[in-house]
Formats: structure tokens, sequence, C-alpha cells
């Protein structure tokens, strides 16, 4: 098969997109399929294989760690020549909209996936009528390709609710063997508590931006004696986040990535997810792999990993004090929260990148072969625009 991705975000970036992309990257070299990406300018030439296109971008003005390629940007004269069988658009906004054009054009098979909740975010930001547009926008995009994908059930129901077709799910997948309860190390305990080693410690992983809500991790540290956080990740937000918790026992260590990441994790008591807009939460699957109990709010793609009071405990997505609370049981009810890190494990264990990637594949060739159907039962001058 040859598939031509386009996304509107890839490394050097670092998130959940990023993260998902790589390993399709790799299952599609491990699995002997030709692929072709084109992003934002910036990102390395060569990925598993899969040669990567870059065009021109700006920053994106809600949100400039997204990088907006102009979506008349022409990628044709590079999938042209790679022929491909089928196009696959991550998060279209602006580049993907220049692949979805592509795919109407040449009459080629088109998925779209969703994957973050940019009017959510609009909309926390205190634009609810520009979040609304955003929804429009999206929706005309996303009806206009073959499959819609979403990462999770309560994205799955969001998008229909509001007139997205043919919404499938494409999850998302865990490395057990790289996130591992084995990882801990007192090293490490003693790196994320910038000294003490046996203190409780509560652990953030993430982007570190306004809509992630980090500042509601503040309270915790106030009011819980003793307790240790460790802020792992980066974004805009770390200069004003870094003056805020000053003079509190938080570290912040920046971006980590392999075994670095996994130790992080596997060091910690429990992890911590304040953001609320989530439409999966790679990081939530990651925490678990490695045996932490989650706190995270009722909400969004989280449900699909964390079960109340089994692997964790879920809080109204607007109450801070409900947060604390949820922390203040696992501190003082341990063998709850041992409980918990045998559990969250059992449930990662389940969920491998193969079998997931394997489902992918398949919608591609459903999505082929039904496209095929339809154009050739169909008077070619049908399909000649669309």
């Amino acid at each position: 098969m040859r598939i031509a991705l386009l996304t509107e975000t890839f490394l050097p970036k670092v998130d959940g997109i990023v993260n998902t992309l790589c390993r399709l990257l790799e299952y599609l070299q491990e699995k002997g399929h030709q692929s072709i990406l084109i992003a934002p300018h910036g990102t390395p030439e060569v990925y598993a294989d899969t040669r990567i296109v870059p065009a021109t971008a700006v920053p994106f003005p809600f949100y400039p760690e997204l990088k907006m390629v102009l979506p008349w940007t022409n990628v044709a004269r590079h999938l042209d020549p790679f022929q491909p069988d089928i196009v696959h658009v991550l998060n279209p906004l602006s580049i993907g909209l220049a692949g979805i054009n592509y795919a109407r054009m040449r009459n080629l098979p088109l998925v779209a996936s969703y994957h973050t909740d940019i009017p959510g975010f609009v909309a926390r930001w205190g634009f609810p009528y520009i979040s609304d547009l955003f929804w429009t926008y999206l929706r005309w995009l996303h009806n206009r390709s073959n499959l819609n994908l979403a990462p999770s059930q309560a994205t799955q129901r969001d998008l229909v609710q509001r007139g997205f077709n043919n919404v499938k799910i494409w999850s998302r997948g865990v490395d057990t063997t790289l996130f591992h309860p084995n990882k801990k190390t007192i090293e490490w305990r003693r790196k994320l508590t910038a000294g003490n080693g046996y203190a409780p410690l509560l652990l953030y992983v993430g982007r570190l931006s306004k809509e992630k809500r980090i500042d509601w991790l503040l309270p915790i540290v106030k009011r819980i004696p003793g307790v240790r956080l460790a802020i792992v990740g980066d974004g805009p937000q770390r200069v004003y986040l870094e003056s805020l918790f000053s003079g509190t026992s938080t570290v912040f260590t920046g971006y980590l990535r392999g075994e670095e990441l996994a130790r992080a994790y596997a060091s910690a008591d429990i992890f911590v997810f304040p953001a609320a807009n989530e439409t999966f939460g790679n990081v939530i699957l990651e925490a678990m792999a490695s045996g932490l109990p989650v706190v995270a709010p009722r909400s969004g793609g989280v449900m699909d990993s964390v079960i109340d009071r089994y692997t964790g405990y879920l809080f109204e997505p607007e109450d801070p004090l409900a947060m604390i609370g949820a922390v203040r049981r696992l501190l003082d009810h341990r063998q709850v929260s041992e409980r918990m890190r045998s559990l969250a494990r059992e449930i990662a264990l389940k969920r491998s990148w193969s079998s997931i990637m394997d489902g992918l594949l398949e919608d591609y060739r459903c999505v082929i072969r039904q496209y095929t159907t339809i154009k050739t039962s169909l008077p070619s001058w049908k399909w000649i625009k669309t």
C-alpha cells in the first residue's frame, strides 16, 4: 500500500499527535508499506524510511506552537510522483485542506483523523464565538473525507453530535516494555523531589500551556504537607509557571524522552492531570503502564483509559477541590493506591501499538475497497471533479 500523509505538526515538536504519527511510520516500515509525509518545515528529512517533505509554515495565531502551512500549497508536485493509494490528513486545519483538495481532484480515497480539541481550547481561552466558527470549519473539512477517525469514545460521540459523518475510533497504544514499573530508581526520585527521595511524589507530564490548567496543581503542594511535585514538559507557559511555583517543592525538568521519561514515570507515586479538553491523553496510558494511579477529570478521552476507583480517581472537570481530595485519598490509603497501581498496569498491557495500527491498516483497506467499488460503478464523467 502507498500512503500519503499530511500533518499539521511533526518533530521536533513533542505531543500526542507526533508520538502517534511516529508510531505509525515505524509500523508502516515494519510491515513493508510505502509512505510519504508532508509537514511544516523544520522536520527531519526522513523518519522510519518515510520521506518527509517540508512545507513553509507560519505560527497559528491562537496557538503559536502549531505551525500553519498555507492551504493552497502545491502538494501535487510531491504526491503525484509518489502515486498514493490513499490520502490521510491528520488534524486537518491548513495543510490538511491542501491534502483534502488533492485527494478530491485526483479521485483518491481520503481519511481524516481528529486529534486536538482546538475549538474547546479557544472557548476555554475566552472566545466562544470563534470556537463555533472553528467547529463549522472543521465539520466542513472532515465531511469531505470518506472516513473520519476519532481517538476515543467520548470524542467520537462529540463529533457525531456536531454533525461529523462516518466517524470511527482509532485509539492509541502504549509501549509497555519502555514504560514499566521496574524503571523506578531512588536516583530519579531524588532528582524529581530535589533530594528528598522518600517524600510522596506527584507527577505531571505534558505541554506547559494554558489549556492544560497546570496552575491547578499549586494548591496541592501548598495544602498537602510533605508532598513533592515534578512537572515534565515544556511550552509557552513554562516561565510563568516556574515563577508561580517558586518557593514550593516543585521540580521542572523540561522535555524528557525514552528511558529518562520512563524512569520519571516509574519513580513517581501518583500521576495528576488537570486538563479537561483531551481527545485521548497518551500520557495517561504511559503513566498507567508505569504502574501509576491516575487523578484526572471526568471528561474527554481520559475516560477511555481511567476507570474511576479502579485505576485512579476521576473528578468533576471544573472542581479543583475534588482533584485535591482525590490526591489526598490516594496518599492516605496506600493499600488502595497499591491496588490501583497493579490494575493500571493490567489495563495498559491490553493496549499494544501493533493491534491499534493493525486496525488502522484494515480501515485503509476497507476505504480503498469501498471507494474503488463506488467509483467504478458510476459513469466516469462524475469523477472528473468533486
